[in-house]
């Protein structure tokens, strides 16, 4: 069992001071009795006839000792302690700007870093909460405006029938709009408040993506986007739904950012114990600076495809990999945009 320093060290100053504490009094005694003795004040017969009052100069010596210890670490070690308790106080009443700075008196400092880690960590939150509002807050208005809008021209009767199909057509656009994203909130909240998945069972991942593809078949068709893709068949030991909301995303994204007549290639392989899904279109590229960014909600890259998306299934994607404990990479160069996923598993796990 691995021992923990600081409580290790807290002990032995314990030990140390109570050691103190007993040979100050000690010397003190003996001090004093030679002082008495040398002086004629007292001779050794009396001394010996009352033992009974050494020892209550032993106590009232090793009392007066104790009383001032205690006062000099009530000023040096128990003052950090109030710091770090007022701390935590400001920390429950929501102020998570707060943060410590003891000194490094037994263990204070490891615990006002932590104090200070805490903090930093629920003050990330908290931002990450109010920017969550905002964005959720305009992604919902936009599209709830443009319908409100739309069907009150529909109403007016003055809309030619061409027209009306046309509104239509951009109401059911957006109505779709609508249900992707708070499918994908809804998913997202699911995933990012999982620890474990406990619905793993073996499945057949290449099957599976070759069913997301024909899920998808009216997008691709639409763009006349060629596919490319001639796998084996690869069994993976993950979540059916959860590992299917990756493929979901990742093709429509890639058909999203596809040119029209663009290229969709799909490659599945296993790599010793990792199975690794390549998904490639060609299109616009991704910046590198954004490779990262991608992945974090509400995030969108400038570009002329965006405002078909909310900015929220990458970030789905990368929890429910992580999840696997696994990892999703990007590449984006000469007009290929290349998303790879990578679940590493033990050879229990994986099967081909």
């Amino acid at each position: 069992m691995k021992r923990n320093p600081e409580k290790t060290k807290l002990k032995v100053t314990f030990v140390l001071g109570v050691a103190l504490i007993l040979l100050v009094a000690i010397i003190m005694v003996a001090v004093t009795e030679y002082v008495l003795l040398s002086t004629e004040v007292v001779d050794k017969k009396s001394l010996e006839r009352s033992p009974f009052a050494w020892f209550l100069l032993f106590s009232l010596v090793s009392i007066v000792i104790g009383l001032g210890l205690v006062f000099v670490l009530e000023k040096i070690i128990l003052k950090p302690f109030k710091t770090l308790m007022d701390g935590i106080t400001k920390l429950a009443n929501g102020e998570f700007e707060t943060r410590l700075d003891a000194k490094n008196v037994m263990g204070i400092k490891t615990i006002s870093d932590q104090f200070n880690t805490l903090a930093s960590e629920l003050q990330k939150i908290e931002i990450l909460r109010s920017d969550f509002i905002n964005n959720i807050s305009h992604e919902l208005k936009t599209p709830i405006a443009s319908i409100k809008s739309l069907i009150g021209l529909l109403s007016s009767g003055e809309v030619p029938q061409e027209k009306k199909l046309a509104y239509m057509s951009i109401i059911s656009e957006e109505i779709d709009r609508l249900s992707e994203m708070t499918t994908n909130i809804l998913n997202l909240s699911k995933v990012e408040n999982q620890g474990i998945i406990t619905d793993k069972e073996k499945i057949n991942v290449s099957e599976q993506i070759r069913n997301c593809v024909l899920l998808l078949e009216r997008k691709w068709t639409d763009k006349n986007i060629e596919l490319d893709f001639d796998f084996d068949e690869y069994y993976a030991f993950v979540s059916p739904d959860l590992i299917k909301q990756v493929w979901v995303n990742l093709l429509d994204n890639a058909i999203k950012f596809s040119d029209d007549g663009g290229k969709l290639k799909i490659d599945v392989r296993k790599e010793e114990e990792i199975l690794v899904v390549d998904i490639q279109n060609t299109g616009e590229e991704i910046c590198e600076s954004d490779y990262q960014k991608i992945f974090t909600k509400f995030y969108q890259c400038n570009s002329k495809s965006n405002r078909d998306g909310n900015g929220i299934g990458l970030s789905v994607v990368k929890h429910i990999v992580e999840l696997h404990g696994g990892e999703i990479l990007v590449k984006s160069e000469n007009k290929v945009t290349t998303f790879t996923v990578r679940l590493p598993t033990t050879s229990k796990q994986i099967y081909n």
